[in-house]
């Protein structure tokens, strides 16, 4: 086999799925709406004045996250359908040559009849098996267990009403929790032919029934859907194969009907087989597995001879009075094509498997033919008939599938399709929600700003009014506490003044600094002790009357026999402007 159709490893197809969950959570809207809100408010805060323009900034964000959000999701989702839809090479191969099995009207040249490669069983975790009547519907539920499928619900549905879609129809948790939807075939449309052919690979096998179809077909082979189940008995050499024929337009039909109720069908299924096989043949005779379908007497008719099935056929009784005449020509027919083919070699012995209402039905038919009543063998439940179709469905893989190809192919896109459409209109729904809150929160937030807006302007006369207040109230103080600054000043500097020492200038500025100038005799220390003593002044309080008191400046005047002086003195209770 090529490196080209080689199988996907596993660690290859668990890693596109892990990848591709990934991107779907970090698809979440969740995140983007957070970001979004969180950019609502920084910009409310920082434009609100111009709300107008806040519009296109927004418009353009959100088209952004839109269109990241998207390409994050188609991501995620068509990683997801590499690693669980189409798997790989092999698989398609094994698609493209299932024409071999199932025949479509109009097809083209038969495919030939090389080695269709197997496809893997996949790990089904819950099977819908549908059976289709003239007036009601019942539907079976099984969830897959350690030994196979078993029955977890049953359920009758009228023709009028619509099958449950929460358990037939499919969504995203079908990716990781497949589900096997089988419908089945009703049997009076079916066509049964029984051949032995070598044993031998199921694809040679394959090969040996489509050069025979035309032999055993009773309609076209471009007119039908066809396909083989084996059995496990063997004569000599030679296995039993059972051909099964359905005319096309009876599976359009059926499967029109179907997809109108919401019910895609992943196989095809003729249930009878399974109750064929499952009855014990204790002796060479016939079994008859009568039904009544819409006053019709309709019955499968097995003919085991040497421990091996030799032939099927399907009589169809009309509800009459000579009924039971009509059934007799029926079988006899039957009985002389089973002495002309050789294997029919004695009397039949005749057993009929119905449960007790079914048989007290047929049996006066076969009473008024042989005088006598047939042997009757209670059959299996319909529960357990579909348990084992269901069973026997999920072994079998895609190989043996009345299903035809195209519409197998259809369903799958059509599931895919749906997937993308929900996750997008997920999306955008989410982002519709999240630009309503926006807007919402963009109109509170505006509301609540006008409110303050105009609170401000209601008040803003009051603040004016409450700051000249303040002011004034300030100016007041400051004047209460220089009050008889100047006073204390000129007090406590003619107190300390010494008598030789002349005062020229007294300047109090600011209301806190106070500036002294003089003469004094020439290299007089009085200067010094008078500055001294300013330095030292205590006010009314007991506290220093001056913080700081600058050294004074001394300057010799031209007669040579005075000198000029001049300080500064900060005054400790005063406060700057």
């Amino acid at each position: 086999m090529s490196a080209e159709s080689s199988p996907m490893k596993p660690s290859v197809r668990w890693a596109c799925r892990i990848a591709g969950v990934l991107l779907l959570v970090c698809a979440v809207p969740g995140l983007g709406l957070i970001c979004a809100h969180d950019w609502a408010i920084r910009e409310l805060a920082r434009v609100i004045p111009h709300i107008a323009t806040l519009l296109p900034a927004g418009v353009a964000a959100l088209v952004g996250e839109i269109f990241s959000t998207f390409i994050l999701l188609m991501a995620g989702i068509r990683l997801l359908q590499f690693s669980m839809g189409r798997k790989d090479q092999a698989e398609e191969t094994t698609l493209a040559t299932q024409a071999v099995q199932v025949r479509v009207a109009g097809a083209g040249p038969v495919v030939s009849s090389r080695p269709v490669p197997r496809a893997p069983i996949k790990r089904w975790r819950s099977c819908n098996v549908l059976q289709v009547g003239a007036n009601s519907r019942k539907l079976w539920g099984f969830g897959a267990g350690k030994h196979g499928f078993s029955l977890s619900r049953e359920q009758a549905v009228a023709a009028a009403d619509p099958l449950p879609a929460n358990l037939v129809a499919k969504d995203w948790k079908t990716l990781f929790q497949p589900k096997l939807n089988i419908a089945l075939l009703p049997v009076d449309k079916v066509f049964l032919r029984v051949a032995h052919l070598p044993v031998g690979p199921f694809d040679e096998t394959l090969a040996m029934v489509e050069l025979q179809l035309e032999k055993v077909s009773p309609l076209p082979i471009t007119q039908i859907v066809w396909s083989i189940q084996i059995l496990p008995q063997h004569l000599e050499n030679l296995q039993t194969v059972i051909v099964i024929i359905v005319a096309r337009d009876v599976v359009d039909e059926m499967l029109g009907e179907l997809e109108g109720q919401g019910y895609l069908a992943d196989r095809l299924e003729v249930p009878l087989l399974d109750q064929l096989q499952a009855t014990p043949i204790t002796e060479d005779g016939a079994w008859i597995y009568p039904g009544n379908d819409t006053g019709k007497f309709t019955a499968l008719i097995a003919w085991w001879y040497g421990g091996v099935l030799r032939s099927l056929g399907l009589i169809h009784v009309p509800a009459a009075q000579n009924r039971g005449e009509l059934l007799e020509e029926q079988l006899k027919q039957m009985t002389w094509a089973g002495e002309l083919e050789g294997w029919l070699a004695a009397e039949p012995h005749w057993h009929l498997v119905a449960d007790e209402a079914t048989a007290r039905v047929w049996q006066p038919m076969f009473f008024s033919w042989l005088g006598e009543s047939v042997d009757v063998e209670s059959p299996i439940s319909s529960a357990d008939l579909a348990g084992l179709t269901a069973n026997r469905a999920a072994r079998s893989a895609d190989r043996a599938n009345m299903l035809p190809l195209d519409y197998a192919l259809r369903y799958r896109q059509q599931f895919f399709d749906r997937l993308w459409m929900r996750g997008l209109g997920t999306v955008l729904a989410a982002y519709l929600v999240g630009v309503l809150i926006y807007f919402m929160l963009l109109g509170v937030q505006s509301y609540r700003t006008s409110s303050v807006e105009a609170e401000v302007k209601g008040l803003s006369r009051s603040y004016t009014n409450a700051l000249q207040l303040k002011a004034q109230m300030q100016i007041l103080q400051e004047r209460q506490d220089l009050k008889y600054a100047f006073l204390d000043c000129w007090k406590t500097t003619a107190e300390l003044l010494p008598e030789n020492l002349t005062l020229t200038s007294f300047d109090f500025k600011g209301g806190h600094t106070l500036s002294l100038n003089g003469t004094a005799p020439a290299d007089s220390k009085l200067v010094s002790d008078f500055n001294n003593e300013m330095r030292k002044a205590v006010a009314t309080n007991g506290q220093l009357m001056f913080s700081s008191v600058e050294i004074a400046n001394r300057r010799l005047n031209p007669d040579r026999t005075t000198e000029s002086w001049t300080f500064s003195c900060e005054l400790a209770r005063g406060e700057k402007e």
